[in-house]
Parts: structure tokens; C-alpha cells; sequence
């Protein structure tokens, strides 16, 4: 019974983001298929900040009628949400509308934010519910939800959607000459598997986990006799540690101890919390607005591989990180402050290839191309790891704590987003360009 529990639990989590993470590892191929090209990461940032409209009513019922939120019924709704929208999806995706004089995604778009909507609720609905189970069975969820950026990744890697080639065209110019002009264009070749079946494994994933949900749903009376002593004890103490970091237990101060066995100061100075809401803030704007905003002008001069790769390697490099902050934990502000300023130059440079576009650095070579996607990689490692660290710190302080940083790494995502929207779709200060056409200096 307790595997299957694991199992239970591991599939849940695996709807939490599945579907945006999804969206981003298939970019490379939409981006070649939709109106917005090169533009279309920008409008994405914009629409998931837009559907954490879901967790703040969700957190506003919560505030204003404790107890009446029917919780199990919210999971219900959003995890059926995301699989009509992933089906939807699957016929509606490049299907355009003339906007303004000019075809848009607008059908894209409109179920992006439902799908979106879906993930971001799932982060104040999913953890809750899973509090009624033991304390194990929580971390089996956290891998889960790790596994919600990795599945969609392997499958992109394995649908091949990053192979290209140049090939010589030749033009015909002139009313009466007829003289054939030749140029270099990219050539796309054909995916492994098509963006329909990529989006099907999407909707499986989601029908996965709401199986697995009516399962978690439908405990034996035995196994909810053997815990329902256990899970208020479970959730008292939590709580009560997180309001008071200095409850007692056993007739002792319950504090937090290093690995080296001392006791760590759960209290910090004004500085010390202005400085860690500081990186909370800094952290998700990189993360969430700044830099995927213009990911495909950073990757796409050194060829759609190089995209292809830094999308997906990135989204396997989120859970890998939150797996390794499970059983390497550092709490040093002055190690997560070196280890920001490393992830941020990593960012820095991912930024000035993207501002160099249509020629960056080690333009048409293999070594620009290994760069970048190694660049991309360790950027979002990096910062995934300060993002959970402080998540660990707060969660240690008190419970308000915790809430002040879901309002500042929200707070830092929108500032991120809206700051970019306008650099790339209205100034556009970022220029596209193709690997195969761009003539760049040596």
C-alpha cells in the first residue's frame, strides 16, 4: 500500500506544471509556425503572470471565509481545465485571427492562459491537500512536481524538432533578364513526432495525474483511521512552527541546526530581511520575466539546435536543482549572494547575445553554440537553487514570512515581464536573425 501511495502521489504532482513547462520546451518548433515568431516568448511571460489571478482569489477565499473552500472540488476544476485546454490545444494551436490589420495567436494565446491559470492555482491547492497524507508522502510529491518539468523536456529532446540545415536557393530577379540569383536559407527538417502528438502527451500527463488525484481521493477507511490522528498532529506542529519559531518540543526550543551541528540564529536584522526579499525579488525577475522574454534571440543566431537545447536542458535543470537543495543545503546569505551574482552573470550573458543579435559571439561556430546552451543551463540551475534556499529560510522565520515571499517572487515576475514586453514588441531593441542567411563580420 505505502508504494502505491508513492506512486499515487508522484503521478499528482506531475500535473502541477507540466503544461507551461510543456509550452516552453516546444517553443523552438512553434516559434517557426506562428505569426509572433521570435516575439512569441515575450507575450508568454506576460500571459502566465496574468494567470496568478488563480492563486490570489484562491488565497483571498482562504483570508475572508476560512473553511468554505471546498478544496478538492478546486482541484477537480483546474486539473479538468487543463486537460480540455491541452486538447484544445492539440486542434487550435496555430489557428490565427486578424487583430489591429495583422494575424495573431489569439487562439494560442487564450488557452496559454487557461493552461497557465491551471499551473499557478495548482501551487496553492496541490500542497495543501497533499498535508492530509504523512509527511513522506510529501516529498514523493515534490518529485513529482520536479518530474513535471523533466518528462516534457525528454520528450522534446526525443521529438528532434532542433535539426536544420542550409541549403543554396537560387531567385529569379528582373522583368526580362531572368538572372537566378543564389542564397543560403535554413531548411527545417521534419520533427520526429508533430506538435498534435507533443500536446497529446501534454493531456496524458494531466489525465495521469487527475487519476491519480480520485486515487489519493479513494483511500482505504483503513489507511484514513491509521493517519487521521497523524495528519492534525502533523499540520499543528508545522503550523505552529511556523508561527512561532521558537516552539517548544519535548520541553526544549525547536531551532533549526546547521550540518555541522550548531545551532543556527533564526533571527536576522532588517538588512539581513531586506536583503533576502531583495533576492527573492531579483531572482524570479531574472527567472521569470527578464530572460525568457528574449531566450529565442540569445539561441536562435547559433541555430534552432542551440534553441532547442537551452529550452529543454533549462526546464531539466529546474528539478535538478530543487532535488539537490532537498540534500545539499547551504543557508549562508553570503553563499546565496555569491551564487546570485554567478547565476546573474550567466543571465548577463544570455542578455548581451540576445542584444547582439543577429550576430553574437562565436557566431556560425560550434563553440558559440555549446556556450550558450551550457550559459542557459547553469543560469536557471543556479538561481533555482537561491529560489528554494530562501523559500527554506522564510518557511524557517514565521508563516507571514512565507507569504511575503510568494508576494515578492510575484511581485518580481510581473516587474520582469512588463519590463520587457515593451523592449521587444514595441521598441524592438532586439533584432532576429537566421543562422544560415546572416552575414556577420569576422
Amino acid at each position: 500500500m505505502a508504494n502505491f501511495l508513492h506512486l499515487l502521489a508522484c503521478a499528482f504532482g506531475l500535473g502541477s506544471w507540466v503544461a507551461v513547462n510543456g509550452l516552453w520546451v516546444e517553443l523552438p518548433l512553434i516559434v517557426n509556425a506562428l505569426p509572433e515568431g521570435w516575439e512569441l516568448p515575450s507575450f508568454l511571460t506576460v500571459i502566465i503572470q496574468l494567470a496568478n489571478l488563480g492563486p490570489l482569489l484562491v488565497t483571498i477565499m482562504h483570508k475572508l471565509c476560512p473553511g468554505r473552500l471546498n478544496e478538492r472540488a478546486v482541484i477537480y476544476s483546474i486539473l479538468s481545465i487543463g486537460i480540455i485546454s491541452c486538447i484544445l490545444l492539440i486542434f487550435f494551436w496555430d489557428k490565427t485571427t486578424v487583430v489591429a490589420g495583422a494575424p495573431h495567436s489569439t487562439a494560442f494565446f487564450i488557452i496559454t492562459f487557461f493552461l497557465s491559470l491551471v499551473d499557478c492555482t495548482s501551487s496553492v491547492t496541490f500542497l495543501p491537500f497533499m498535508m492530509q497524507l504523512p509527511p513522506k508522502y510529501i516529498t514523493t510529491y515534490f518529485i513529482g512536481e520536479g518530474l513535471s518539468g523533466f518528462i516534457p523536456g525528454v520528450i522534446a529532446l526525443a521529438q528532434g524538432v532542433g535539426m536544420a540545415k542550409c541549403v543554396n536557393t537560387s531567385q529569379t530577379v528582373g522583368n526580362h533578364t531572368d538572372e537566378e540569383v543564389w542564397s543560403m536559407q535554413t531548411e527545417y527538417l521534419p520533427p520526429n513526432f508533430s506538435t498534435e502528438v507533443f500536446f497529446s502527451f501534454l493531456a496524458a500527463m494531466m489525465c495521469i495525474s487527475l487519476v491519480a488525484f480520485l486515487g489519493l481521493n479513494r483511500l482505504p477507511r483503513t489507511f484514513d483511521l491509521s493517519t487521521e490522528n497523524l495528519v492534525p498532529d502533523t499540520v499543528g506542529s508545522v503550523s505552529s512552527g511556523l508561527e512561532n519559531p521558537v516552539a517548544e518540543t519535548d520541553g526544549e526550543e525547536r531551532k533549526p541546526q546547521r550540518e555541522d551541528g550548531e545551532k543556527a540564529e533564526r533571527h536576522h536584522s532588517t538588512y539581513q530581511l531586506v536583503y533576502i526579499y531583495f533576492l527573492v525579488v531579483w531572482v524570479n525577475a531574472s527567472t521569470n520575466g527578464l530572460l525568457p522574454s528574449v531566450q529565442t534571440y540569445s539561441c536562435m543566431p547559433y541555430g534552432n539546435l542551440a534553441y532547442h537545447l537551452s529550452a529543454a536542458l533549462a526546464s531539466v535543470a529546474n528539478p535538478v536543482a530543487c532535488t539537490i537543495a532537498m540534500f545539499f543545503q547551504n543557508r549562508s546569505l553570503i553563499f546565496l549572494g555569491m551564487l546570485t551574482v554567478l547565476g546573474t552573470g550567466f543571465g548577463s550573458y544570455n542578455m548581451a547575445m540576445a542584444a547582439m543579435s543577429p550576430c553574437p559571439l562565436l557566431h556560425g561556430s560550434a563553440a558559440g553554440e555549446a556556450i550558450i546552451v551550457i550559459s542557459w543551463l547553469l543560469f536557471t540551475g543556479t538561481l533555482s537553487y537561491v529560489k528554494v534556499m530562501v523559500g527554506v529560510i522564510l518557511r524557517d522565520r514565521s508563516h507571514s514570512a512565507l507569504v511575503w515571499c510568494g508576494a515578492a517572487a510575484q511581485m518580481g515576475s510581473l516587474v520582469g515581464s512588463v519590463t520587457m514586453f515593451p523592449l521587444v514588441n514595441v521598441y524592438r531593441l532586439f533584432k532576429s536573425g537566421d543562422v544560415c542567411n546572416t552575414q556577420c563580420p569576422s
